[in-house]
């Protein structure tokens, strides 16, 4: 799991800052995966860390949050030697990816409670986007020059509107799928998806509003 870092962290870089900072994420992620919303204070006393110390590098919740949220370090989802077929490129990434939330499953459903919640301010917490867009215009790269670069963003969004957290949620949730079940009908959205595009063209091209900054 990659693990980002703060500007607190950064301004010195020493080794005990990285290990107290490490030290609060792990904290903060285990309170997450047992679907807890933890917060600066709390994490700080789980982790062994001066209240003080800890928001130095978290000045508020969100920005704690956000750094306990469940992600990779990988920059690419597909395999060493990537087909050149967009199908075949999708689905190895889709695996991938679905595998990866099923992997992280306890972390991803309490973020995507606490996204939906409202915090004292009105203001809610932010669901992180991770990397699933970028992993996913890397696999429908071959069709560029047919669709433009928007138009792949599109059909990137539609298929991570059916492989992520939420899709696994539902089909199992409400849907009654096992989670192998559940992949495999991610799986099958994706492909869906891909073939609805070159059958009739992708979806409607938007402009992507900007992500929500995490402010203090």
């Amino acid at each position: 799991m990659k693990i980002m870092s703060t500007p607190y962290q950064d301004a010195g870089r020493s080794g005990q800052k990285r290990r107290t900072f490490e030290a609060l994420v792990a904290a903060a992620r285990e309170a997450v995966a047992a679907g807890e919303a933890p917060t600066v204070d709390s994490t700080a006393a789980a982790a062994g860390v001066a209240r003080s110390t800890a928001y130095r590098y978290f000045p508020s919740q969100r920005e704690l949050l956000a750094a306990a949220h469940p992600e990779t370090a990988r920059q690419s989802l597909l395999p060493a030697d990537a087909p050149g077929d967009p199908a075949a490129r999708l689905d190895a990434v889709v695996l991938e990816f679905t595998q990866l939330i099923v992997n992280t499953e306890a972390q991803q459903r309490t973020m995507l409670r606490l996204s939906l919640e409202r915090n004292q301010t009105g203001s809610a917490l932010p669901l992180r986007q991770g990397r699933a867009i970028a992993w996913i215009q890397e696999a429908l790269n071959p069709l560029r020059g047919r669709f433009s670069a928007q138009e792949i963003r599109a059909l990137a969004l539609a298929v991570r509107s059916a492989i992520g957290i939420e899709a696994l949620v539902w089909l199992t949730d409400i849907g009654g799928l096992s989670r192998v079940e559940a992949m495999a009908s991610m799986r099958w959205s994706a492909q869906a998806l891909l073939q609805q595009a070159l059958d009739s063209g992708p979806p409607p091209a938007a402009q992507v509003p900007a992500r929500p900054k995490i402010t203090s």
